[in-house]
């Protein structure tokens, strides 16, 4: 799967969608020939994210949009902050403004979210991960901004790693049917990819490890207590992950559980965006 493809791709689809025939507004009453600057001023405290994507945008849209970047991708910013001022045909500012704009909130807002999740794990081995549940066409930049706040990304998509889910495995025929079934495709395959289930309770924790054959066991909507005794039985020998019924609140109570990752879905589909205008420079 190539990432920059896929990039380029939302970019075109964005600015077709926000374009379209022509940004009438601005060339009603902008020049061809006219330059100027904009700069980025963040409007509450956060982590930044998106600014590299930001400087695709505009190099996709005018390759002789110029940026100067004061503030990285992952640091830490506040109210007034100036992130970047990027210089050239004031059209083409006008005209990326949105794309510009719309992609950095989204992916700073993710990023801040995801640091204080981050953080709330110090002190213990466990690492936070994303999902699948993301914003059709933005998944590459939402994992991406999940990164860029500290956090790993569980997969990209169904193409990357298989994890037999509750549907796998009843649809299968049973959890020794669904593992046997992920071996014999990977070998028919010839592909070297991770095998993840997903278990439900105790019952279908001791099959796994009676079948083994996986890389990692998924605990889905195990309690603390339950996860606790789930980590003792499988006992280093596959990595674990806690799923489902995890907010912020109960994060460090599951971490201490001894848990390897815990998978978050609010990291990216309930975020609110971090607030950032991008302004005009007089001069």
């Amino acid at each position: 799967m190539h990432t920059d493809y896929l990039t380029d791709k939302l970019i075109e689809l964005a600015f077709a969608e926000d374009i379209g025939e022509g940004d009438v507004s601005t060339l009603c009453c902008i020049p061809p020939a006219a330059r100027g600057k904009s700069r980025l001023i963040i409007k509450e405290e956060g982590v930044l994210a998106g600014v590299e994507t930001a400087r695709r945008i505009f190099r996709h849209f005018d390759p002789e949009l110029e940026i100067r970047i004061f503030i990285a991708d992952g640091d830490e910013v506040k109210k007034g902050d100036i992130a970047f001022v990027a210089e050239g045909k004031i059209q083409s500012l006008l005209q990326t403004e949105r794309l510009v704009l719309n992609v950095m909130q989204r992916m700073s807002g993710i990023a801040t979210t995801t640091r204080s999740y981050v953080k709330e794990l110090e002190g213990t081995h466990t690492r936070i991960l994303d999902t699948r549940k993301t914003t059709p066409g933005m998944r590459l930049l939402e994992k991406e901004a999940v990164r860029i706040g500290g956090g790993l990304n569980h997969r990209i998509g169904l193409f990357d790693m298989i994890l037999l889910k509750d549907n796998h495995v009843d649809f299968a025929g049973g959890i020794s049917q669904a593992i046997a079934c992920a071996h014999n495709y990977l070998k028919e395959k010839g592909k070297n990819l991770k095998i993840e289930i997903e278990v439900r309770n105790f019952g279908e924790l001791e099959e796994v490890l009676k079948t083994g054959g996986v890389d990692r066991i998924m605990l889905d909507n195990f309690s603390i207590s339950d996860t606790r005794e789930a980590v003792c039985l499988i006992a280093g020998r596959y990595e674990t992950e806690s799923s489902g019924g995890i907010t912020f609140e109960n994060l460090r109570a599951y971490a201490q559980t001894g848990v390897d990752y815990i998978s978050v879905g609010a990291l990216t589909h309930s975020v609110k965006s971090l607030d950032m205008s991008l302004k005009a420079v007089e001069e």
